[in-house]
Order: structure tokens, then C-alpha cells, then sequence
């Protein structure tokens, strides 16, 4: 690639790099990572203050909210009852009973795939799924608590199979269709961790090819909590390496990363956000005082593990992401182990941060080690370590003076000297099983010398059409805050666009020069191309130019930017040059001193206009857009008699050769566009003059000798008030004064193999479909070469057969405007499909390039497969990611209904209640047995 990457690692003993590509959390307080990276910054405590009526509605016993203990506050995810069930096409019902903990991690798997640039369904490889979940207490106190949801044993299947932990991974796997390995992990804390180990197990062994990693927690309900001194923090602080830390704060939250092999990101041009150089797990076994007890043992012998997997001096690394729960056991434990490997072969102290999340956001339990690595990750890439907040005074269990470590709690620049930056993450959980993995920074890219393509077509879709919008405009926004990134970063982004989105029915394209242009056709309703895919796409119709539209230099910029179109025309020119006696690129591409002067001449002009449409039609051809059928105009039927097979190339070009030449062999003569009906020009031709073209209803065009026409111009206009317009041609096209060569050219047609039409095309002469006997009859193309273009006709022919994408290829959209008239009178789908133009015509401002793109986007739009050339240096870049629209789905459990108390007994009882009389029954034999 030309964006080279450097891959100098230290895991050169056959152990991969583990590239994390993709990256997406919702948590508290944060709707997304850029917010969560906001709050890190910012020092924020995302901890939620609760009124007792708000956690008495939430679900919470009177009785619990007053008790001397109860903690009023709580680390909580807004919108933890919200999803978007009709983008993953799920009913109102099965959204309902799915436990909100699947809901989330399946949000957040599609939008950690999204921020990755990756469209599942488009990626040839497996993608596995790795992930743990919290309990199910969303079916134990909601779904099954509500008679008319959980009581029907119907439905027992699919409300296990929404609500337990053992398929939160297979649901994203079905959801999404991802065909990798997928398992749900139960390790309590440490859980994500340990998932997000064996997903880099997993790539390392080609198990997948990408996998997603992650957890979540959703704690119910969401409120406070009883504060348990030691424990859970009495006044709802997490303080992590503090004297006063004294218990955690339990949060909820969900994490999730998009993980790849390092070598297969760098090819591919993935977005590297960071790398895995080790990961490790085991487990305290019995080597502790109790089974919830942390061991010094098992933690440090998973993070030596990670550390000599990694192959690296722990010494370089400047800053670990601790368990750090706030417990005065915990923290100082998880130093003392950290510590005695990080201390191994090196006598110095102090020169590596620690810290941990959980001052800011509690502990997410299931995803607090997937959070970790984010924050981490974020961290790398900004070149900031945040504060770890509510630290004031060390735990006097930890003598950080003879440790590597200091506690990070003030925001710091995270310099390290020209090394990569480095970093250890820690997870451990209750029952003992420990996980550690070492991070570093994400290799620098090395762009080089790039050059990209002067317009780009950015792709644009959603599920609905508010969605649609808001992505839009999330896009706009993103774009205009990045004015400077420069023509390889817009690239970029289209290239992300392209193939790194799932494809919707509401679809949205726009052409742009540059990231203020992308901005501003985004922003503008006119440039962008809207359209909804909810039918059939509609059957593609090829419209060929005729003369007249031809200028020096069509087709120019396209020549030089689309390799695709350049082989065509240079293919077509050579083919030509000994039959016209010159390369005609020079006056197609206006190389030529005289371009524009020998371009008017016929000779020339027809075999040009011949080589840019059939050049155009390839093209598109190459891009997925196959014609259903044609029309061309005049000589544009020979270019629809070429794709559709009549003609070979070769013998194509040697037959517009010789009917330019021809043509241009008699005497000159004029044309003159007409805006009046054939019957009515019909009724007013003088002598000398006839009608050449029909090109739609209120508009002709005759031909004759210049005097003649020029005449009948003038009374047009003093008697008719009509004005006229002459047309830029040399000779009286489609006319009498064509007779004199027919002979010649017939015998040429006879000459040539002329085929039966693969591709159905309409005839200029009839205005109706071309048989099989009259494509392969030299007489046809004689007759062709004299009789009148009946334009109007033929595209009534082609409207007459379904709903149609109308193309013109060839300069300008002189074809496309006259077919436009007759479209306006279709179907309302019809009609909402505009003709489009291939190229600019002559003057117009707009380039070659963001012509063929925007009408590649309109095509999109309508729903045809279009894969326009792709830039091989294109790397893929975070974009704003799906814009869920979310609406509540919750299932309530029934009204818990009061039970009278039993009447309390006052008095003394009646004389028969005084006395218990013991029975005794006589029980049955026991069956005698067989004797043996």
C-alpha cells in the first residue's frame, strides 16, 4: 500500500499483534466513547443523585430506600429501556420481552462494527463474538412477574432464549449474521477481559478473521444501593488507591471492541486504534484466604504472562489501567502484584502512572474490563492519561514510594519520549480468574505520496427517513469540523462510506471536490440525490448523443482519473488511426492546436463521439450498470448497435469512419432546431428543406441547403413568432442531400458481420424496437444514414415497457432534457427518475468526474448495484456511526396486590380448639416378594 504503516513490534517470535479497529461503549453518563473520553478529561463523576420517589417508582421497596445504610446514588445508562427493534427487525413484542442487557450489546456490537468502517454482510471473512453479560434479573422481575407476557407457556422458548446470559452473543451472531465463532463468557468482574483475551486467541489460532469483544451490565433496577462498609462505598464514591477507599460503587454500562490480526488490518487499511501486544488469564485456585478474595499470586502470575507474551521491559511500560475497585484489600493486593513484576530486573521507582476508571463511573462489573481498554485506547490516542478523581491521600496499605507506580490523578501529557506508548489493563473477578493484557499505541501511518481523484461520491442510507436525515447531518457536522483534512482525507471518508455501511432503502449521495464542497452539497437539498430502494430497482436505458454535442476536451478529466474509460479510448484510437490518418485523443482530450476547428469537422466528429460514448458505456458497464436497452441519436446507434453486439469494435470503427468520411465528402448544408410539432413543420417546409429529426412532442429539426434553411428561419420568425436555432453542424443530416452516398456505404455495410442485438435497442427509422432482420440488413443502416431521427418516438417506445434510469453517454445532457420531457408525463415513479447525464457539457463547471459520480449516486439512489473505481490506497476512518432511533420497549410487571391480614385473636379460645387428639392408621401389608 502506499500508506505504508510501520509494523516494527516486539512479538517477533511468531506470536500476531492483535489490532483493536473498532471501538463503542454506551456508559454513564455517556451516550458514546467521544462523550465518555469528554467526562475522562473533564474529571467528571458520572454518578446519578436519586430522590427516594424516583427510586420507590423505579421499583425499589419503601422499606429499602429508608434504611440508615440505603445510598441514594448510583453510576446508570439513560435510555437503558430504549432500542431501535425495527433496524434489526425485530417486532414491538420481541424487543419487549429481550433482556435490555442483549439489547444494548447488540447496539453497540453494530456500532462498534460501524466505527471500524465494516458492513458485515459485505466482509468475506468470519467474524466471531465474544462477550458476558450480567444476571437476568430483567426476566426474573419484569417478564415473568407480568401474567399476560411470562405466564403463557407458549412462549417460554423465546423468552429464555431473549433473556439468558447464555445467548447475548449468539443474538448479535444471528442479528447480524456473523458466521465466526460465538460464546458467552461468566468470570463476574473480570468477564470482558477475559473475553476480549480469547477473541485474540481466537484471531491468533484462525478461528475468525475479526471478532467483537466486549460486555454488559444493566443493574435493576436502576437506583441506589445498600451501602456495605468494605464492600459497597457507605456515600456512593469509588475511591481507588485512597485511605479512605471503603467499598465500590456498582454502575451499568456496556463496552464492546472490533479486534483484527495486526498484519490483516495494515492490509486491508483499517483504522488501527491500538495493539495487543499480550494478553493473559488464569485463575487464584486455592491459594487465598476465601473464595471472593483477590490473590497476589494469581494476579502477578497472569500479568507476567501478558508482560512476556508481549516480549517487552516492563520498564517501558508508563501506565497501567488498574482493577481498582476502591476496596482497602483489593487495591493494595493488586499493586503488591503489579509491582512484583514490573520490578523484576530494574531497581527504579515512580516512573509508571496507574489509575482506574471506576472512580469515574463505578464498577460496571461484567464490562469493566472492556471499559478499561477503552479508556486506555483513547487515552494512546489523544496522548493524555486522565485523572483517576477521588484520589487525595495513598491507602497506607500501599507504599507507592517503592513501586513503579504514582497515581495519575491529575490530567497529564502522556510523553514517552519518541518510544510507543505502552500500557498494561487489569481485570480480576470474583472466584478468582485474573486477566491482564499490554497495549500499545497504534503504528504510525506513513500516507507518502498519495494522489486522489479530484471529486469523490459519498454514499449516505438509513433504515427510515428521520434516520436518514440525522445521519446526514451527523456527517455534515463531522465533516465541517475537520475543514483542513485535504483531498486524501475525503477520499478516505468515501471509501468508508462505500464499504464500510450496511445498505438501506433510504438512500442519499452527493458528488464533492473537496470537505467544504462535501459540507455544503450535504447541507444542500438541491446537490444531493435522494431516493427510496422499497420496490424493484428500475431497468437501466442507455441514451446515445448525436452530433453536435461533441467540444475539445469531452471527456478530458475522465480520461486521466477513470483507468477504465482511458482503455477504451485508447484502444478505440488506435484502432482508428490508420483510417483517419491521426490519434484522435489529441482532439478528443484537445491535445491538438486546431482540436476544437478539425473536431467540426464530420470526418472526425463522428468516430469522436463514437469513442467517448462507447468508452462511457463500458464504464458504466464495468460499474454494474448494465443497460436493459438503448437509443442512440443518429450516429449514437452505431455505439448501441456495438454494445448490443451487431457490430464488433473493429468493424464499428471502420464503419463510422467511412460514414463521417462519406458524409463529409458532399456539399455543406445546415440544420435547424424547430419547437413545433412534426405535423405542424410538416405543412410548412418550403422547397429544398425536410424534416431530419423528430426529437419529441414540439420539437423538430430540419436540414437542407444553408440558404434554404436560413430562410425558412426567417419566416418562422415574421410569421410565426418562432424562434429557431441553428445547430453546429457541417452538413443536412437525415436529408435528401445524404442520397448520393447511399450506394457507397451500403456495399460497406456488406462488407461487415452484422449480428442479431443481445441488448434490445430502438430504431431511429421507426421509432420502435429494431428487429433482428433490420440490424442485420446494410440496407437498414443506408436507410438509417438518410432518414429522418424519430428521437421522440423511440423513447416513447422505451417508457412504454416499465420504469426506466435513462443515461445519456456522451457530452453534455442534450438527449437526457429532450426525454425528460416525455418522463414528465410517466408514472410518479417515472417521473421521479430524472435523466441522467455521463459527462459535463461544453462550459459547464462542473468536472468529468463529479458528473459520472453524481449520476452514479442517483443511481445508488434508485437502487441499482453501482461500484464505482475504488482509490487501492484508501484507508478506512471513523465516521459518525448509526443513528438509532430508539423508542421504550419494557415490559412492567403486574401491581403487586395487597393480602388482607389475618383478624387477630382476642379473647380466649372455644373449649374444642383446647385439645390435639394423636391418630394412628393401620398402614397396608407390605407385597409379599417372590422367593428366589
Amino acid at each position: 500500500m502506499d500508506n505504508a504503516i510501520d509494523t516494527d513490534h516486539p512479538a517477533d517470535d511468531g506470536i500476531e499483534p492483535i489490532a483493536i479497529v473498532g471501538l463503542a461503549a454506551r456508559l454513564p453518563g455517556a451516550a458514546d466513547v467521544h462523550e465518555f473520553w469528554r467526562n475522562l478529561v473533564d474529571g467528571v463523576e458520572s454518578v446519578t443523585e436519586l430522590t427516594r420517589e424516583e427510586q420507590i417508582a423505579r421499583g425499589v421497596p419503601p422499606e429499602e430506600v429508608d434504611d440508615p445504610g440505603w445510598v441514594s446514588r448510583a453510576p446508570l445508562v439513560d435510555g437503558y429501556d430504549e432500542f431501535d427493534a425495527g433496524l434489526f427487525g425485530m417486532t414491538a413484542r420481541e424487543a419487549e420481552v429481550t433482556d435490555p442487557q442483549h439489547r444494548l450489546f447488540l447496539e453497540t456490537c453494530y456500532t462498534a462494527l460501524q466505527d471500524a468502517g465494516y458492513d458485515p454482510a459485505r466482509y468475506d471473512g468470519a467474524v466471531g463474538v465474544y462477550a458476558g453479560t450480567g444476571a437476568a434479573s430483567y426476566l426474573n422481575r419484569n417478564v415473568l412477574r407480568n401474567k399476560k407476557v411470562g405466564g403463557n407457556p407458549h412462549s417460554a422458548v423465546s423468552i429464555a432464549t431473549s433473556n439468558s446470559p447464555n445467548y447475548v452473543a449468539t443474538n448479535v451472531s444471528y442479528r447480524l449474521d456473523l458466521r465466526g465463532p460465538s460464546l458467552t463468557v461468566h468470570t463476574a468482574c473480570s468477564t470482558s477481559l477475559v473475553a476480549f483475551h480469547l477473541a485474540c486467541e481466537a484471531l491468533r489460532n484462525g478461528e475468525c478473521d475479526m471478532a467483537l469483544a466486549g460486555g454488559v451490565n444493566i443493574e435493576l433496577p436502576q437506583a441506589g444501593y445498600l451501602g456495605m462498609d468494605g464492600f459497597t462505598s457507605p456515600d456512593g464514591r469509588c475511591r481507588p488507591f485512597d485511605a479512605a477507599a471503603n467499598g465500590t460503587v456498582w454502575g451499568s454500562g456496556v463496552g464492546v471492541t472490533l479486534l483484527k490480526r495486526l498484519s490483516d488490518a495494515i492490509a486491508d487499511g483499517d483504522h488501527i486504534r491500538a495493539v495487543v501486544l499480550g494478553n493473559a488469564i488464569n485463575n487464584d485456585g486455592a491459594g487465598k484466604v476465601g473464595f471472593t478474595a483477590p490473590s497476589v499470586d494469581g494476579q502477578m502470575e497472569a500479568v507476567a504472562q501478558a508482560v512476556g507474551m508481549a516480549g517487552i521491559d516492563p520498564r517501558t511500560i508508563s501506565y497501567v489501567e488498574a482493577h481498582g475497585t476502591g476496596t482497602a484489600m483489593g487495591d493494595p493486593i493488586e499493586v503488591a502484584a503489579l509491582s512484583a513484576v514490573y520490578t523484576k530486573d530494574t531497581d527504579d521507582r515512580g516512573w509508571c502512572g496507574i489509575g482506574s476508571v471506576k472512580s469515574n463511573i463505578g464498577h460496571l462489573s461484567q464490562p469493566s474490563g472492556i471499559v478499561s481498554v477503552i479508556k486506555t485506547v483513547l487515552a494512546m490516542e489523544h496522548g493524555l492519561i486522565p485523572p483517576t478523581i477521588n484520589y487525595e491521600t495513598p491507602n497506607p496499605a500501599i507504599e507507592f514510594a517503592d513501586t513503579p507506580f504514582y497515581v495519575a490523578n491529575t490530567l497529564t501529557k502522556w510523553d514517552t519520549d519518541g518510544a510507543p506508548r505502552r500500557a498494561g489493563v487489569s481485570s480480576f473477578g470474583i472466584g478468582g480468574t485474573n486477566a491482564h493484557v499490554v497495549l500499545e499505541e497504534a503504528p504510525a501511518a506513513h500516507p507518502g505520496d498519495r494522489r486522489v481523484r479530484p471529486a469523490q461520491l459519498l454514499h449516505v442510507s438509513a433504515k427510515t427517513a428521520t434516520a436518514l436525515d440525522a445521519a446526514v447531518d451527523r456527517l455534515a457536522e463531522h465533516l465541517a469540523g475537520n475543514p483542513d483534512g485535504g483531498a486524501a482525507h475525503l477520499a478516505d471518508v468515501a471509501h468508508t462510506l462505500r464499504v464500510g455501511r450496511q445498505q438501506y432503502a433510504h438512500r442519499l449521495a452527493v458528488a464533492a471536490t473537496d470537505l467544504p464542497d462535501a459540507v455544503a452539497a450535504l447541507r444542500n437539498p438541491r446537490r444531493a440525490t435522494r431516493g427510496v430502494t422499497d420496490g424493484p430497482a428500475p431497468k437501466v436505458g442507455f441514451l446515445f448523443s448525436g452530433q453536435g454535442s461533441q467540444f475539445a476536451g469531452m471527456g478530458a478529466q475522465l480520461y486521466a482519473e477513470e483507468p477504465a474509460y482511458a482503455a477504451v479510448v485508447d484502444e478505440c484510437a488506435e484502432l482508428l488511426r490508420a483510417e483517419l490518418g491521426l490519434d484522435l485523443r489529441e482532439l478528443i482530450l484537445d491535445r491538438h492546436p486546431e482540436a476544437a476547428e478539425l473536431l467540426a469537422q464530420t470526418r472526425y466528429t463522428q468516430p469522436a463521439l463514437f469513442v467517448v460514448e462507447y468508452a462511457l458505456a463500458v464504464t458504466w458497464q464495468r460499474f454494474g450498470v448494465r443497460p436493459a436497452a438503448m437509443v442512440g441519436h443518429s450516429i449514437g446507434e452505431y455505439v448501441a448497435a456495438t454494445v448490443a453486439g451487431v457490430l464488433d469494435l473493429p468493424d464499428a470503427l471502420k464503419v463510422v469512419a467511412a460514414r463521417g468520411r462519406l458524409m463529409q465528402s458532399l456539399p455543406a448544408g445546415s440544420m435547424l432546431a424547430v419547437p413545433l410539432d412534426e405535423s405542424v413543420v410538416a405543412g410548412l417546409l418550403p422547397e429544398g428543406v425536410s424534416i431530419a429529426t423528430v426529437n419529441g412532442p414540439g420539437t423538430c429539426v430540419v436540414a437542407g441547403e444553408a440558404d434554404a434553411v436560413a430562410a425558412f428561419a426567417e419566416t418562422l420568425k415574421t410569421t410565426r413568432k418562432v424562434k429557431s436555432k441553428a445547430l453546429r453542424t457541417s452538413h443536412a443530416f437525415h436529408s435528401p442531400m445524404m442520397e448520393p452516398i447511399l450506394a457507397e456505404f451500403t456495399a460497406l455495410m456488406a462488407t461487415v458481420a452484422l449480428r442479431a442485438p443481445r441488448i434490445p435497442f430502438v430504431s431511429n427509422v421507426s421509432g420502435t424496437w429494431v428487429t433482428d432482420a433490420q440490424a442485420t440488413d446494410p440496407a437498414y443502416w443506408a436507410a438509417h444514414l438518410r432518414q429522418p431521427v424519430r428521437f421522440g418516438d423511440a423513447v416513447a417506445a422505451l417508457l412504454a415497457e416499465g420504469t426506466w434510469a435513462l443515461v445519456e453517454c456522451g457530452p453534455g445532457r442534450q438527449l437526457a432534457n429532450l426525454a425528460r420531457m416525455q418522463v414528465a408525463k410517466g408514472s410518479a415513479q417515472q417521473r421521479a427518475l430524472v435523466p441522467l447525464g455521463s459527462l459535463p457539457g461544453p462550459g459547464e463547471p462542473t468536472g468529468d468526474l463529479a458528473t459520472l459520480l453524481a449520476t452514479a449516486g442517483a443511481l445508488w439512489c434508485a437502487g441499482l448495484p453501482v461500484r464505482t473505481g475504488s482509490d487501492p490506497a484508501a484507508r478506512r476512518v471513523p465516521l459518525p456511526t448509526y443513528p438509532f432511533e430508539r423508542r421504550r420497549y419494557w415490559v412492567d410487571p403486574d401491581p403487586v396486590e395487597a393480602v388482607a391480614a389475618a383478624p387477630a385473636e382476642t379473647g380466649p379460645r372455644p373449649l374444642p380448639e383446647w385439645f390435639a387428639v394423636p391418630v394412628w392408621r393401620q398402614a397396608a401389608p407390605a407385597p409379599a416378594t417372590a422367593s428366589t
